[in-house]
C-alpha cells in the first residue's frame, strides 16, 4: 500500500510478514462487516473479533473506525488501478473510448465482485476526506486518473486536464451510483449511458497525441 495514500489515516503501516498478514485480515473483515451491517454499524471491536485478532493489535494500526475505512478505500483504490493499468497494457485500447470502457468495466466489475465494495469503494458517505486529509475523496482519486490518463494519451499532466478528469469522475460517480441504485447488479443501460456521458465529454476535452 502506497503511504502517502493513507497518511492522515494509520498509526503505522506493517512490515514484518505476520503484521501485514494481520493488517490485510482486518481490512478483510472490515470488509465482510461492511457487506452485512454497513458503515453505521461497523464497530473495532467486530472487526479484531471476526479477524482473530486482539484489539490491540488493531489500535496497533489504526487509531479509530475512520482510520480502518481509510485504508479500506486506499487498497481499493490501488486495486481498481492495478486492474485499469493491467488491462490497458494487455489490450492497448484504440482511443478515449476504449479508456473509458475500460475504466467504467473494472469499477463495475470491482462493485460486483469485491467485498464491501459497494459501501465503501474509494470513500465512504458522509466521509469526504477518507483518501488524503487536505483533498476531498473525488478529487484524490481524479488525481491519481489524471497521471493515467496522461501516460496513455501524451497529453500534457496540467490544470486543463486536471479539470477535465475531475469533472468527467463527478459525472461517472453520479451515474453509477443511479445505476447501482436501480439494480444492485448495476442497470445495465445506465452503465452505457455513464460510457457515453465520458466519451462524449472526454473526446471533446482530450485528443491523444501521436506516439
Amino acid at each position: 500500500m502506497n503511504q502517502d495514500r493513507t497518511a492522515g489515516t494509520l498509526r503505522r503501516l506493517p512490515v514484518q510478514k505476520r503484521s501485514v498478514e494481520r493488517f490485510e485480515r482486518l481490512l478483510d473483515a472490515c470488509a465482510e462487516i461492511l457487506d452485512e451491517v454497513g458503515y453505521a454499524a461497523l464497530t473495532t471491536k467486530e472487526v479484531a473479533r471476526r479477524a482473530e485478532v486482539p484489539i490491540g493489535t488493531l489500535y496497533q494500526f489504526f487509531s479509530d473506525r475512520e482510520g480502518l475505512i481509510g485504508a479500506l478505500a486506499a487498497r481499493n483504490l490501488e486495486l481498481f488501478l492495478a486492474r485499469v493499468t493491467d488491462r490497458l497494457e494487455r489490450e492497448a485500447p484504440d482511443g478515449i473510448a476504449g479508456i473509458v470502457d475500460v475504466t467504467v468495466d473494472e469499477f463495475v466489475a470491482m462493485r460486483r465482485t469485491i467485498t464491501g465494495f459497494g459501501v465503501v469503494d474509494f470513500g465512504a458517505v458522509g466521509e469526504d476526506h477518507v483518501l488524503e486529509p487536505t483533498r476531498d475523496n473525488n478529487t484524490a482519486v481524479a488525481g491519481r486518473l489524471r497521471a493515467l490518463t496522461g501516460a496513455l494519451t501524451g497529453v500534457p499532466d496540467d490544470d486543463e486536464l486536471d479539470i477535465a478528469v475531475r469533472v468527467a469522475l463527478e459525472c461517472a460517480d453520479g451515474v453509477l451510483q443511479l445505476a447501482f441504485r436501480t439494480d444492485p447488479q448495476g442497470d445495465p443501460r445506465l452503465i452505457a449511458e455513464c460510457k457515453r456521458v465520458l466519451n462524449c465529454y472526454l473526446g471533446d476535452r482530450i485528443v491523444p497525441q501521436p506516439a
